[in-house]
């Protein structure tokens, strides 16, 4: 597969991605993921294999893009009224999202079918862009908040480490402390 990113496709592409990404799902749902095939997913899909192979190169990359929209978060972080509570939160839904069965596996299909990064670049954007809002609402409220990587090097990325390579030492407790840690040592002085 070309290196190239690909745009958000509209029109008739958008209507390919869609009828692939739900051929995927439903085949996965029914047969399993290591039954999926490039023309398995094109028939149930109704568009033919050199599509598929055209747009996605093969089975991996096709399953990296699916995931990456399973990644997606549905809706802005809840507000609890405060920097602490709103992160606090967020950390823990991430923490049980991402360390589900499903949730890991769509993080290795994500990362598993990417050659040139973007889908993992993309996985990053959806956790800084909710951080963000989190933080964008401290702001707004008067409270002091640290920048947002320094959320994303101390909150979720020791989450998604122990996530892939050490699964079962995270609870939601050990998400809160990694939110107070960093609430409490790593915050601009003022």
């Amino acid at each position: 597969m070309s290196s190239q990113p690909r745009p958000r496709p509209g029109g008739r592409s958008a209507r390919v991605q869609r009828s692939v990404h739900e051929a995927v799902r439903e085949l996965e749902a029914e047969r399993g993921r290591a039954a999926l095939t490039v023309p398995l997913v094109a028939k149930h899909a109704g568009v033919t294999p050199s599509t598929i192979y055209r747009r996605w190169g093969d089975i991996k990359e096709l399953l990296s893009d699916v995931a990456v929209e399973r990644l997606r978060p549905e809706a802005p972080p809840a507000d609890a009224g405060s920097l602490r509570a709103d992160l606090e939160a967020w950390a823990v839904q991430f923490l049980e999202e991402m360390s589900s069965t499903a949730g890991r596996d769509y993080i290795r299909d994500a990362l598993g079918g990417d050659p040139d990064g973007s889908n993992a670049g993309q996985c990053s954007a959806y956790a800084v862009e909710q951080v963000e809002i989190i933080l964008a609402r401290a702001t707004g409220r008067g409270e002091p908040a640290p920048a947002v990587d320094v959320v994303v090097d101390h909150v979720v990325a020791p989450m998604m480490y122990r996530i892939l390579f050490r699964p079962g030492l995270l609870d939601a407790d050990s998400a809160r402390a990694l939110v107070d840690a960093t609430l409490t040592r790593l915050m601009p002085q003022g």
